[in-house]
C-alpha cells in the first residue's frame, strides 16, 4: 500500500515537472538572443495582471514600452509564448510595409465553428485575406464614398433633429450612447441599405447588438482566457459564443441579400459586393462561401463602424468640453466654410476644414481605438541589420497607444494639442509614430469612410451646441482593465450640451 502511494506521488511529481518544463521551455528565448525583457512567471508569462483582470493589454504594452526606453525591441511572454514588442520605427516599417509579404498574418485565430463571426477580414490569414480584401476595396474608393455622401448627410440631419429633441436648454448627455446611435444609422444606410432607426427607437435592436459586441462580462473574460488554449477553445468555445449576435448578423445579412435578389435591387455597395462573392466563390479561390462567412464580413464592418467612429466622436467632444478656445476656433472655421455653400455640407468642403482635421488627428493620437497591432511572420524572419530572428508564426506587437503617448515623440502627451498636426510638425515626425489606422497593405480598409462619418457628426454637434464639462465628467478617463485590443473606459463619457442661439 505504501509502495503504491509512493508510485502515485512520484507519477504526480513527474507530471507536474513535465508540465512545468513544457510551459517554461522557451523562457530563455529572448535572453539567449540578447534581447531585454521582464522575467516571466510559469503558467502566466508576463500577463498575470491581464489574466486576472487588473490591467488591459494596451496599458500592459505601454508599461513594457516605457520600461525599456533604450531598446529597439523588447522580448515578453504571453503565457509560455515568446512575443516581440517593437519600439523602433524602422523595424515597424519593415513589418508593416517593406516586408509585408512575410508579415501578412495577424496574431488572431479564426474559429469557424466555435466563433463563426471570427471569419472576417480583420482576422483572416493572409491566404484568405488577400482575395477578400481585393474584392472589398472598391467599395471604399473616393468615388464610392462620394456617391454615398448624400446618405451620410441624410443620417446627420436625423442626428441633428434627434439632438434637438433630447437636449433641453442645458442637458447632460453620455457621448458614447449618443454618437453610437448616429453611427448605427450611418452604417445601416450606407452599407446595408437599411433604415436602422437607432435615433428614433428606444432599445433599438441594432444599437443593442452593437453595444453587446463591445460589452464586458465574466463570460467574455473566460472566453478570452480560453483562447489562450486554442485546442480547447476550438472544440468547446461555441459554449461562450454570443449566439444571439451570430444569429442576428447571419439573419439580417441573409434577409437583406434575399430581398435584393427577389426585387432586383442593385446599389453597388457593400451588400452587393457580398452578393457577388456568394454567387461567385471562385473569386475567393474556394468552391463555396457559407452564409456565416458572408455574415462575418457584415459583422466586422458593422462592429468597426459602430465602435471606432462613435468612440472618436465621443473623445473629441470630451476634449473640446475642456478646451473652450479650441472649440470656438473650430466652430468659427466650420461656419466660415459652410457659409460659402449656403450652410450645406459639401463633400469637398470637409477637406477644407484644416483645424477640424487637426482635432480629429489629435483625438486619434491620444485615444487610438485600436491600442496595438499584431503580426505573425509566415516564415522565419531576421530583421534587417540585426541578428534577431523570429520564428514562423511568432507574434510581433506594435504598441500604437504607447508610441502615440511617448513624451519623447509627443511632448506632454496627456495634453490635448491639435497643433501637433500642423504641416510642419507632421513633417518632423517619423510616419511610423502615428498609426491609428495602421499602415501598409493591411491598414484599415474603411479609414476614409470613418473620417467622413466622424467629422460630419462633430460638425452637427458643434454647429448647434456648446460643449462643456459637467459634475459627472470623469477627468481623466479611467481605462477598462478587462479590454483587450480596443480602447475602452470603466465609465460613460458625460458632457453638458447647451443650445446655441
Amino acid at each position: 500500500m505504501v509502495i503504491g502511494m509512493l508510485e502515485i506521488l512520484c507519477a504526480c511529481v513527474v507530471i507536474l515537472y513535465l508540465l512545468y518544463y513544457y510551459l517554461t521551455a522557451d523562457f530563455d528565448y529572448w535572453t539567449s538572443r540578447g534581447i531585454n525583457g521582464p522575467k516571466p512567471i510559469p503558467f502566466f508569462g508576463n500577463i498575470v495582471e491581464f489574466l486576472t483582470g487588473k490591467k488591459n493589454m494596451g496599458d500592459f504594452f505601454k508599461e513594457i514600452y516605457d520600461r525599456y526606453p533604450k531598446d529597439s525591441m523588447v522580448g515578453i511572454f504571453l503565457r509560455g509564448n515568446p512575443v516581440l514588442v517593437i519600439r523602433d520605427p524602422e523595424y515597424i516599417k519593415q513589418v508593416l510595409i517593406k516586408d509585408f509579404t512575410t508579415f501578412a498574418d495577424r496574431q488572431f485565430k479564426v474559429y469557424e465553428k466555435a466563433e463563426p463571426m471570427s471569419m472576417h477580414l480583420f482576422r483572416l490569414d493572409a491566404v484568405r485575406w488577400r482575395p477578400l480584401r481585393m474584392r472589398l476595396s472598391p467599395v471604399f474608393t473616393s468615388g464610392k464614398l462620394k456617391d454615398m455622401f448624400h446618405l451620410l448627410l441624410n443620417c446627420s440631419n436625423h442626428f441633428e433633429k434627434y439632438l434637438d429633441e433630447i437636449v433641453s436648454k442645458d442637458s447632460i448627455v453620455e457621448c458614447r450612447d449618443l454618437t453610437s446611435k448616429f453611427t448605427v444609422d450611418v452604417i445601416g444606410s450606407c452599407a446595408f441599405g437599411l433604415e436602422m432607426n437607432a435615433l428614433k427607437e428606444e432599445n433599438n435592436q441594432f444599437h443593442r447588438m452593437g453595444r453587446k459586441i463591445f460589452r464586458s462580462s465574466p463570460k467574455i473574460m473566460i472566453r478570452n482566457i480560453l483562447k489562450e488554449i486554442p485546442w480547447f477553445y476550438k472544440h468547446f468555445g461555441y459554449i461562450f459564443d454570443d449566439h444571439d449576435v451570430t444569429k442576428f448578423m447571419t439573419n439580417i445579412t441573409r434577409e437583406t441579400i434575399e430581398y435584393r435578389k427577389k426585387n432586383n435591387v442593385r446599389r453597388n455597395d457593400f451588400i452587393d459586393t457580398l452578393i457577388d462573392l456568394k454567387d461567385n466563390p471562385g473569386k475567393l479561390g474556394v468552391n463555396n462561401v457559407t452564409d456565416e462567412f458572408i455574415a462575418a464580413q457584415s459583422f466586422v464592418f458593422f462592429a468597426a463602424g459602430f465602435d471606432t467612429s462613435s468612440a472618436t466622436m465621443s473623445h473629441a467632444m470630451y476634449e473640446l468640453a475642456q478646451n473652450q478656445s479650441m472649440q470656438d476656433k473650430v466652430r468659427k472655421e466650420i461656419k466660415e466654410i459652410l457659409n460659402s455653400s449656403d450652410g450645406v455640407i459639401l463633400y469637398d468642403n470637409i477637406k477644407k476644414m484644416s483645424y477640424l482635421e487637426k482635432i480629429f488627428q489629435e483625438t486619434l493620437r491620444k485615444y487610438p481605438p485600436v491600442m496595438f497591432l499584431t503580426r505573425r511572420p509566415v516564415k522565419n524572419y531576421t530583421f534587417e541589420g540585426t541578428k534577431i530572428t523570429v520564428r514562423k508564426g511568432q507574434p510581433v506587437i506594435i504598441p500604437i497607444y504607447a508610441i502615440q503617448n511617448d513624451p519623447n515623440i509627443y511632448p506632454d502627451p496627456e495634453v490635448f494639442d491639435p497643433e501637433r498636426f500642423s504641416v510642419e510638425s507632421i513633417q518632423q515626425r517619423n510616419p511610423m509614430h502615428y498609426l491609428p489606422f495602421g499602415d501598409g497593405p493591411r491598414n484599415c480598409i474603411g479609414a476614409r469612410f470613418a473620417i467622413n462619418q466622424t467629422k460630419i457628426g462633430l460638425i452637427k454637434v458643434l454647429m448647434n451646441y456648446k460643449i462643456d464639462v459637467c459634475k459627472i465628467t470623469q477627468i481623466p478617463l479611467i481605462h477598462a482593465p478587462w479590454s483587450g485590443l480596443m480602447f475602452q473606459t470603466t465609465h460613460g463619457i458625460y458632457v453638458k450640451l447647451t443650445k446655441l442661439t
